[in-house]
């Protein structure tokens, strides 16, 4: 199990993400918005949990210590971290966490898929990860990923599946091999799931089905991202088509629809541009390495720490071991 969750692959989540950046960059340049890059998260803002930003420097330190902890919080110019959560149902949960960096020196953009059986500390007892929005929002599931990985979360985007499902019937549905036989029936959420394995041309409605499923597979969650991921790449090269530039307004309304974030439409148009110079050949994923435990998946503490350090760190210094807070 662990080997499949530590696989890297282009990730089609984030071409995906990444070209609606473009697609709403282009259509405000149009009306000539502002681009501008992001704020970065620093030790004065309140949304960041203390332990993240950097204690309080105490009094009792030492100049020499003082200088030491100050530079262990340091940041890196122009490296964001992005929190990417699609909310599942009408249940309130997020079904995919995706944490993004974006190094623009460097010319890399990294994605790390968080498992929503990740255990977690939250609200004093353990959880899953994905219990996380329901208790806070994207407010205490940004704090939770960080409290986690010892990284900052600068901002977050929160998709409605809505948005996937929109998304998907604008393009003119997909063609997709579904993996296996997909039978699941829901009263509760007034779900019904009803597939054979091969290839389909599916619609929105159907496709949001086919993402959502994760009983027949052996894995669960782990085989459920794999075929969301499959997906989203026959969505990605679908929007590459000279024809879905004909419908640049559709494709902005249903961001504008479905999606919240902090970040600006100014801020957005900028990454998308710095997206399209660093190019999709530095665009990689990962999914955060662990291994099942009923009921959870438990954190490879020593892998995640050198995967933060390698492709998510934001500051200047490398992450300790101390920095993160993985549960066993």
């Amino acid at each position: 199990m662990a080997s499949r969750l530590r696989r890297r692959k282009r990730s089609p989540w984030l071409v995906t993400l990444l070209l609606l950046f473009i697609l709403i960059g282009l259509c405000y340049a149009v009306v000539r918005v502002y681009f501008r890059a992001p704020d970065q998260k620093t030790a004065d803002d309140s949304v960041m949990i203390q332990r993240v930003n950097g204690p309080v420097i105490s009094e009792d330190l030492s100049d020499e210590e003082a200088e030491a902890l100050r530079s262990h919080y340091e940041r890196k110019p122009y490296f964001y971290t992005i929190l990417i959560s699609g909310r599942d149902d009408d249940n309130g949960g997020t079904d995919t966490n995706i944490l993004v960096a974006l190094d623009s020196p460097n010319g890399y953009i990294y994605g790390v898929s968080i498992p929503r059986d990740t255990k977690a500390y939250i609200q004093g007892k353990n959880h899953k990860i994905n219990f996380a929005y329901n208790a806070g929002g994207m407010e205490l599931l940004a704090d939770t990923v960080s409290d986690q990985l010892g990284i900052p979360v600068d901002y977050t985007v929160l998709v409605d599946l809505k948005a996937f499902q929109a998304l998907v019937d604008a393009i003119g549905g997909v063609d997709f091999y579904i993996p296996v036989d997909m039978d699941y029936e829901d009263p509760y959420q007034d779900l019904s799931i009803h597939f054979s394995k091969g290839m389909r041309h599916l619609n929105g409605a159907e496709a949001l089905k086919v993402v959502r499923f994760r009983e027949g597979y052996a894995s669960q969650d782990i085989g459920r991202m794999q075929t969301q991921q499959d997906f989203l790449k026959a969505v990605a090269k679908k929007l590459m088509t000279p024809a879905s530039l004909l419908k640049l307004d559709e494709f902005c309304q249903i961001f504008l629809n479905y999606v919240d974030t902090e970040l600006t439409v100014g801020n957005l148009g900028w990454m998308g541009g710095e997206a399209v110079k660093i190019g999709m050949e530095n665009i990689e994923f990962a999914t955060l390495p662990g291994d099942w435990k009923s009921p959870y998946i438990y954190l490879n503490q020593e892998e995640v720490l050198a995967m933060v350090n390698q492709y998510l760190n934001p500051y200047t210094e490398d992450r300790t071991a101390e920095d993160l807070n993985i549960l066993t």
